[in-house]
């Protein structure tokens, strides 16, 4: 079977074609161009699963980054060709017409962490190699001391031709024999060297424990003793070894030389570090990046007692609308920009700013007094963002919203003190933005309960977690009951059951309240025909359901509501949709078709909770609708006696207006028997409240459908 042209596979070839040719040159592989290429194949996919994978899983990217050891490339100028490679290319060829920005900081969250791993397998295997390299000086050094017991022939051919430089100094330090692979490492003259003694050569990155082990070898208390050390060289450069310093005994086992054994690792520890810079600092800015800044933030919460942290959670308010107006080119320079001024912002001692990825930065501030210190630093970053930045000869005016956490160490973790921020944040940009705000624990509390009930909400659907229960609908005139409004409720494992208020508006946001919202009209449609099978007498009974504005603008609003009806046997006119006032005002033709289709077909639309918004009466007789919900807070005042005549008149003067559009009008929330019999006299219709009955099973709207609800 052969990949589609131009398509994904043909795509992905095309990202290991050009990742070969550009890391082919400086690879150790003995496999030709083409053979080098099959073998990063596998890996390109990898990269492009992790690019597309519904979460960022930094441990794929870190594979990779050591898989390129496995393949021979551990020329540090692989990896730089590599990254470079991924950035431009990762995201065109394997993006599949995603959401760029996202994309592109995934694919550099992929990078820094393919550093890390090509970092920590290079360290592995180096680790590895030096293993054999002090063996093989352990050897060495067995050779050495046999030559100087057997013959001095035998001596200079093992000392002359060791691969490792070998230095020979008497017990006092007196340097006595160099070989030529230590000259070489040093760089001087072998007079000069001997010239020298061992205690000289100290060097300020010197290990604490560096000296005491030589002094116990010397005095012959020790064996030999390995230490990574640094030297200066003659011209004033650091030479930084893999050093094993044994003693050397007699015949007689009488301590007489010590013998120091080199191994060069300047080259290896400069590589080291640098990926170690690249892996922790942000290749744009130069910023301490996500990893660094998380490794100070865990360091600073562990702190000890009377040590503080602040913490400023800083995003760029319209950054996505100059990156999509400008391009990328703009934006990364704008964010350049910024993270030169963030990082004026960070004056005092124990204060860092890094970038975290996007247009997302944080500053970091420790100490006895981060109170004060956290607010000034906030104010200073605002300030900073005040002068406009020339981008391409545009004079751009940059925003930030801030969120300000601060508090004592040992008290929480890192991840809990930046989602901390981050919430704190996002409250700081729906305030309008250009502002910070601190934290506030109890809005924190209500943004993660937010959050966990959004992310459970699919799954609760699946699990059957939904239930619904059903509030009666009464006649004012005669006190039957003439049907139920469904009202959904969640059965949560951890906070009991919670009604729609507390969940339909996250359902809405997710787009999850389309399949939801079509559950609860199969359900209640289904036990409205259950009604009417088991009571002959409540042959009239209606089920009104809640349309949510989502639900009215999904194609497929008018076929799953006739086909529901249709698998139930219950008739259109069985069926009232509720659709908030809110939902229709200026509603457009296309908005109205579906439900005008639906009224057509004899299912009555109502419109709810009208009064609450900007009511437009003339536009009612455009509305397919043939019920008016009053909303409660109309009817609220009838529970006292007298009742306001201002409300009364209000009230008298909808009902009049709906019947003379022929419409039915409903009274929610009614809540005493004065106020029933009040509406009543006002000439509403229907009417629904706790006087009557609280939402409940299906099961009770059969006893309640048998009789007398007012009585």
């Amino acid at each position: 079977m052969t990949a589609e042209p131009d398509g994904p596979e043909d795509r992905l070839r095309r990202f290991a074609t050009i990742w070969s040719r550009a890391v082919f040159p400086v690879t150790s592989t003995s496999l030709t161009r083409l053979e080098f290429e099959v073998q990063l194949l596998p890996l390109a996919r990898r990269l492009s699963d992790a690019l597309l994978a519904r979460t960022f899983e930094g441990a794929e990217g870190q594979a990779v980054g050591a898989a390129l050891i496995d393949a021979h490339c551990t020329d540090p100028e692989a990896l730089s060709r590599t990254l470079d490679c991924v950035d431009a290319y990762l995201v065109l060829y394997c993006g599949e017409d995603g959401p760029q920005e996202a994309l592109r900081t995934r694919s550099a969250r992929l990078q820094h962490a393919m550093a890390a791993g090509f970092a920590h397998a290079l360290r592995e295997r180096t680790l590895a190699e030096q293993e054999a390299i002090s063996r093989a000086a352990l050897n060495a050094r067995s050779l050495v001391a046999e030559a100087l017991h057997a013959s001095e022939a035998r001596f200079r051919a093992v000392f002359e031709g060791a691969a490792i430089g070998i230095g020979i100094a008497d017990l006092e330090g007196n340097i006595l024999q160099v070989n030529g692979a230590l000259l070489r490492m040093f760089g001087g003259s072998e007079q000069s060297m001997r010239g020298r003694r061992v205690p000289e050569w100290t060097h300020p990155d010197d290990a604490p424990q560096v000296w005491p082990l030589y002094e116990e070898l010397v005095r012959g208390e020790r064996e030999h003793y390995h230490v990574e050390k640094a030297f200066y060289r003659p011209d004033g450069t650091a030479l930084w070894t893999n050093l094993t310093v044994s003693l050397l005994r007699d015949a007689d086992g009488v301590p007489q030389y010590q013998l120091a054994l080199m191994e060069d690792t300047t080259e290896r520890r400069l590589l080291n570090l640098r990926l170690r810079y690249e892996a922790t600092h942000d290749a744009l800015t130069g910023l301490p990046n996500r990893t660094l800044f998380f490794e100070r933030l865990e360091k600073a919460l562990s702190a000890g007692d009377g040590q503080r942290f602040g913490l400023c959670y800083l995003d760029l308010d319209g950054f996505k609308t100059i990156n999509d107006s400008l391009g990328h080119a703009a934006g990364d320079r704008l964010l350049v920009e910024v993270a030169d001024r963030l990082q004026s912002c960070a004056t005092a001692s124990g204060e860092m700013v890094a970038r975290l990825g996007g247009d997302e930065f944080v500053a970091l501030t420790i100490g006895p007094d981060t109170e004060r210190e956290v607010d000034e630093l906030a104010g200073r970053i605002m300030n900073a963002l005040v002068t406009p930045i020339s981008i391409d000869g545009r004079d751009l005016t940059v925003r930030g919203s801030i969120g300000v956490v601060e508090g004592p160490a040992g008290e929480r973790g890192p991840a809990e003190v930046l989602r901390s921020a981050d919430i704190t944040m996002y409250r700081a940009k729906s305030a309008g933005g250009n502002r910070f705000e601190l934290a506030d624990p109890e809005a924190d509390a209500r943004a993660i309960t937010r959050h966990g009930l959004t992310t459970a909400l699919p799954a609760a659907l699946e699990r059957g977690e939904f239930f619904i229960e059903y509030q009666p609908l009464v006649h004012l005139g005669d006190g039957s009951v003439r049907g139920a409004e469904a009202l959904v409720r969640w059965l949560h494992p951890q906070h009991g059951v919670l009604g729609p208020d507390q969940f339909i508006p996250l359902a809405e946001h997710t787009g999850l309240i389309v399949p939801l919202g079509r559950w609860v009209l199969e359900q209640s449609v289904r036990q409205a025909r259950l009604w009417q099978e088991r009571h002959s007498d409540a042959g009239s009974l209606r089920i009104n359901v809640n349309l949510s504005p989502c639900q009215l603008t999904h194609p497929r609003l008018v076929q799953d509501t006739v086909d529901i009806l249709e698998r139930s046997g219950l008739a259109p006119d069985g069926l009232c949709l509720e659709v908030t006032e809110s939902a229709l005002i200026g509603a457009d033709d296309d908005l109205l078709k579906p439900l005008r289709r639906l009224a057509e077909m004899g299912v009555d639309i109502a419109l709810d909770d009208f009064g609450t918004g900007y009511s437009n009466l003339a536009n009612l007789r455009r509305l397919p609708v043939s019920v008016l919900k009053l909303d409660r807070s109309f009817t609220q005042s009838m529970q006292r006696f007298p009742a306001d005549p201002t409300d009364l008149k209000i009230v008298e003067g909808i009902v009049t207006l709906a019947h003379s559009l022929d419409l039915a009008v409903t009274v929610e929330g009614v809540e005493t028997g004065a106020q029933a019999e009040q509406l009543r006299i006002l000439g509403c219709d229907t009417a629904q409240g706790w006087y009557y009955a609280r939402p409940g099973p299906p099961d009770r709207l059969h006893d309640l459908a048998l009789v007398d609800a007012v009585g």
